[in-house]
């Protein structure tokens, strides 16, 4: 936990709390107490129904969702409504699916919060990267099959600069996207182009941790064609690790755990 008190003058307070994959069994201890407690509840279309029947019946809840080629409220009208509530001296749990430092854009919003001296903390929560394979039963790492990870953005910024696609094709690795139905064709061809072999196991695990799970496999070539099958939100991992899943796969999303 990371707390920054930045002036005694101003009585609200943000928590930037991470709600994890899905599962609402994944949340963790702090994060449950501050929803349970907090005035406001600022919240993402991630976040499942289930861990909202656990916010505080008396909040507020301030829907803030987006999903691709739609954003329901822009980035900028988020940062205000964080800023206004906690000029009302009131207790705002800003609610992110999964981490909110991993693609999450909570570092801008703390950013825009400490420009205004307002005093927050950020409470970490299970990545989907985490959570997701290992209910699927894919290890990120293995002695056997990877060394290393990487998380990566399926979109950039217009302006931003383009993945190291040689670096990511290098094998021995496991790669993951985040956001990358969408621009899976492009993934595709673009570890293909790099030196990956067309053989590389793929997987697109959909709703993850969550009752609807749902794992689809091939190799890198049909990667695409997967993600045309697939339901948003999905992670994209890439690498031999992912054929562990038929071996290590526990979940059962129809039992209750």
């Amino acid at each position: 936990m990371t707390e920054k008190s930045i002036s005694a003058n101003q009585g609200g307070f943000v928590s930037l709390v991470g709600a994890g994959p899905g599962d609402p069994d994944l949340l963790t201890v702090k994060a449950l107490r501050l929803i349970q407690q907090a005035d406001v509840v600022v919240y993402d279309r991630l976040v499942s129904e289930e861990i909202m029947q656990l916010v505080n019946p008396a909040a507020e809840r301030v829907y803030v969702g987006k999903q691709l080629n739609y954003h329901c409220v822009p980035q900028q009208q988020i940062n205000q409504v964080l800023i206004e509530k906690a000029q009302q001296n009131l207790h705002v749990v800003r609610l992110k699916g999964g981490d909110p430092f991993i693609f999450g854009r909570g570092g801008e919003e703390l950013q825009t919060l400490a420009q205004e001296h307002i005093s927050f903390e950020v409470v970490p929560g299970i990545t989907a990267a985490s959570g997701c394979t290992a209910y699927a039963g894919i290890p990120l790492t293995h002695r056997d099959h990877a060394q290393s990870v990487h998380f990566i953005t399926g979109h950039v910024k217009k302006e931003g600069m383009d993945i190291d696609w040689p670096n990511l094709s290098k094998g021995n690795t496991t790669l993951v996207f985040y956001m990358g139905l969408k621009e899976s064709g492009n993934i595709e061809q673009k570890l293909l182009a790099s030196g990956l072999s067309a053989e590389t196991p793929v997987a697109i695990i959909e709703r993850g941790t969550t009752p609807n799970q749902r794992v689809l496999t091939g190799c890198l070539t049909q990667l695409s064609h997967l993600a045309q099958q697939a339901i948003s939100p999905a992670l994209i991992i890439v690498g031999s690790v992912t054929r562990l899943h038929s071996q290590l796969n526990w979940f059962n999303p129809s039992s209750t755990h």
